[in-house]
Parts: structure tokens; C-alpha cells; sequence
């Protein structure tokens, strides 16, 4: 039962066209059979079992014969009406045993009628090119050749029903899968539509196609405009609430500035500016860059941009390797340069040494930051990716002052973009490998 997944065809059109060829091809054996077996075969007897009628009345008119020049003269006299060509005694052609053709499927059937209806036949040749039959009969002048022509045994050219069906079949079959490839295509569409959109880009589409796949197409419109002012509405909720924070938080700012400088003054002063920094990663976390639009990006230009700008920072951060052909990626630019900036700075905190490679696939990007740290076990390497999840171990991916957001920014982004983030070992540094793949 496992072999029928694996040789069956996978995609819609495949399985539409099995569908239809394989009931085709099916009706086509039987009927095939049955008019080889039944009807082609039945017929080629019943107009052999005539012509023995004319064969017997002849060899009766030879054995009447008192001489073989009677029985010659007999044999003409009742050949020419018959349409028979008689030889008394046999010529040198005669046939001395059966022959026919390996694939003569009627001169097997018109060999076995006259063999049952004549028991003097010697013998029977049915391969003559010009569709002549030659027989041998004994009898008591001597042996009697007897040619005549063989459409009067076997139906003419019977295999042009076989090639008007098979012709008629392969004709109905495309006609079928051009109107089947008609009702296909609005799905095809359907399922585009839905992959762009889980991708971050929101295509155009219209329903088409049958009623089921209209309701299937609208509902898919549905959801999308659900989630779209799902997105744009926390958007809008985030960024109010970012605001109004923002006030208290700046005067507290001023009225701390105000006031003497000493230590619990600074101490508030840096509760007030992890409080800022929570503020922007929980809008950046919420907003994920939903409403940017999706543009063509050099990423090998963009990942050297965060690249200088961490330089700038003090990190010793390397592009080490562009693997693949380069060439622009549908992408959103901020977003994407938000999650690389997250795990260089992830990176940064836990190593000293931070390479960058790209790779460049025809279904993906695949950007990769490594670096020579202590690394994230594998067993916590989901939790680590998990919002507000702080690991207590070797290894905080999240730490510095944040608050357990940085790598799921980047999954989030990535997730975006119709990819994933893998965090796995560096065989090159020995510490983490974070892994944001974009799909194309």
C-alpha cells in the first residue's frame, strides 16, 4: 500500500489528468478486447463459414467427376460464378503447409474455420501481400488449388475503428483537460495568493472559477482583511499606548534632571531609560513592520550596512562569506535589518569574534550570524526563541538590559517573510549559529 503515495503524482494537474486518463485508457482495453475477441473475430467466422459453404459445393463437383479433365471442367464451371480461381491438378505455388502472419489474428480464426468445416484441406496460406487466399485440397484426381480473395472472409481495414477510437479518445481527453485546467487554475491562484500573503505580500486577487471555489476565494478575502486591521489596529492600540507612555516617562526625566545629582538620582535616571528601552521592544515586538511594503533589496548591501554600523559601535563583526548567485530579494528592508541587528547584538554580547555569511538559493536567503561564545544548549534552543523567555544558564540570548524579546523579534520577522530562524551549532567558531532564512 506505501508504493500507490509514491508513484502517484503529487501536484493537482497530475492527479486531475490520472483522473481522466486512466478511465480513458480503461474503457479503451475493454471495448478493444471485446471487439477483437467477440465482434472482429465472430464476424471473420460467420463469413469464412460461407465461403466453406461454396469451397464444399465445390470439391463436390470434383469428386463427380469421372476423370480429372471432368472433374477440371466441373470444378471451372462452378468456380467462375463463386468468384474462385481453381487449379487442376495444383500449381507449384500451392501451399504444402499453413502459414500466416505472427500478429494475423484473423487468419488464425479463418485457418481454424475452414480446417473445421473441411476436412479435406491440406493446407491454407493467408500471408499473400495482395490479400489473396491460397488453399490445398485433396481429393481423388489429385490435389486442387483453390485461390480467392480474402475480403471475402474478414471484414476490410477492421483496425480503423481501433484507430477512430483511440484518435477519438486522445482528442476528448485534451479537450477534457483544457476545460479541467480552466477550473483548476482559480485554485492554483487561490493557493498563490495565500502563500504571498503568508509571505508578507498581499496580491491581488479576485474569485474565480466554479461556486465552491468563489466561496473559498471570498472567504480567503475575509480572513485577509481580518487580519490586516487586526495588525493595523494593535498597530495603532501600540503606538497610543507607546505615547502616552513616553509623557510620564519624559517627565520623570525632567523632574529627575532637576533634582541634585547623586546616587539614587542616577539610579532612577537608569530605571527610567530600561523603562524607554522596554517601551520600544515591546512596540517593535507587536508592530513586527507589518505595514511596510515589500520592495526588492540588495541584501548583501543591507547586511554590510548593519555590518559598518556595529563596527562603528566597537563590534568586531566580519562578513565572511557570499555564497550563491546574487541577486535581489523581495524583502522588508527595516524589518530585515531590525532581526540581523538583533543577532548581532545577541551575538555581540556573548563573543568576540562575529562572522556574517549570506546564501543565496532559488527558493531562499539564508543570512547567518555565528560567533565563538558559549552557545545555547539544544534542548533550549525553542524556549530561547520564545517571547519574554530568559534563559538562566551559560547562555541569555536575551541579556544586556533586555527583556527576553530580541531573538523572537527575529523569528517574527523571519516568519514574516515566509521563513523561519534556526538556531544551531557554529562548526566554523564553535558558539552559536543563528540562522534567519527569507523566502524568494
Amino acid at each position: 500500500m506505501a508504493l500507490f503515495p509514491r508513484i502517484l503524482p503529487r501536484g493537482l494537474y497530475g492527479r486531475a489528468a490520472l483522473i481522466l486518463i486512466v478511465p480513458i485508457v480503461a474503457i479503451q482495453l475493454v471495448v478493444s478486447t471485446a471487439f477483437i475477441q467477440r465482434h472482429y473475430e465472430g464476424v471473420t467466422r460467420q463469413m469464412t463459414q460461407g465461403v466453406a459453404i461454396d469451397l464444399e459445393f465445390l470439391l463436390e463437383e470434383v469428386a463427380k467427376g469421372a476423370t480429372p479433365a471432368d472433374a477440371r471442367a466441373r470444378a471451372v464451371a462452378v468456380a467462375w460464378p463463386l468468384e474462385l480461381k481453381v487449379v487442376l491438378p495444383a500449381g507449384p505455388d500451392a501451399p504444402v503447409a499453413d502459414q500466416r502472419g505472427a500478429f494475423d489474428l484473423s487468419g488464425g480464426v479463418i485457418i481454424d474455420t475452414l480446417r473445421a468445416k473441411l476436412p479435406d484441406l491440406m493446407a491454407a496460406d493467408v500471408t499473400d501481400p495482395e490479400r489473396m487466399v491460397n488453399l490445398r485440397f485433396d481429393s481423388r484426381h489429385g490435389p486442387v488449388q483453390v485461390k480467392l480473395d480474402r475480403r471475402r472472409m474478414a471484414a476490410t481495414n477492421p483496425h480503423q475503428l481501433l484507430v477512430l477510437m483511440i484518435f477519438t479518445s486522445i482528442l476528448m481527453t485534451v479537450i477534457a483537460y483544457a476545460f479541467l485546467r480552466n477550473q483548476l487554475r482559480p485554485i492554483t491562484r487561490l493557493a498563490e495568493a495565500a502563500n504571498d500573503f503568508g509571505k508578507g505580500r498581499a496580491v491581488v486577487y479576485r474569485p474565480r472559477g466554479a461556486l465552491e471555489v468563489r466561496a473559498a476565494g471570498r472567504a480567503f478575502l475575509d480572513m485577509r482583511a481580518r487580519i490586516e486591521r487586526q495588525i493595523e489596529q494593535r498597530t495603532l492600540m501600540l503606538s497610543g499606548v507607546s505615547h502616552d507612555l513616553r509623557t510620564p516617562l519624559t517627565r520623570l526625566k525632567l523632574g529627575l534632571s532637576l533634582m541634585p545629582e547623586d546616587d539614587d538620582v542616577k539610579a532612577l535616571l537608569a530605571d527610567v531609560t530600561q523603562m524607554e528601552r522596554m517601551v520600544d521592544e515591546f512596540l517593535a515586538f507587536a508592530r513586527g513592520d507589518a505595514m511596510e511594503q515589500m520592495v526588492e533589496v540588495d541584501a548583501v548591501a543591507l547586511v554590510r550596512s548593519v555590518i559598518a554600523a556595529a563596527g562603528r559601535g566597537g563590534g568586531a563583526v566580519t562578513l565572511a562569506a557570499v555564497e550563491g548567485r546574487v541577486s535581489p530579494v523581495m524583502m522588508r528592508p527595516q524589518a530585515v535589518t531590525r532581526a540581523v541587528e538583533n543577532l548581532i547584538g545577541n551575538a555581540l554580547r556573548f563573543g568576540r569574534q562575529i562572522e556574517v555569511s549570506l546564501q543565496f538559493s532559488d527558493t531562499a536567503l539564508r543570512i547567518a550570524v555565528e560567533d565563538d561564545g558559549p552557545g545555547i544548549p539544544a534542548d533550549q534552543r525553542d524556549e530561547a526563541m520564545r517571547p519574554f523567555s530568559r534563559l538562566d544558564r551559560a547562555r541569555d540570548p536575551n541579556r544586556g538590559g533586555g527583556v527576553g524579546l530580541g531573538l523572537s523579534i527575529a523569528a517574527d520577522i523571519a516568519m514574516s517573510h515566509g521563513g523561519m530562524l534556526r538556531l544551531l551549532h557554529s562548526d566554523r567558531l564553535g558558539g552559536l549559529k543563528a540562522e534567519l532564512q527569507i523566502a524568494r
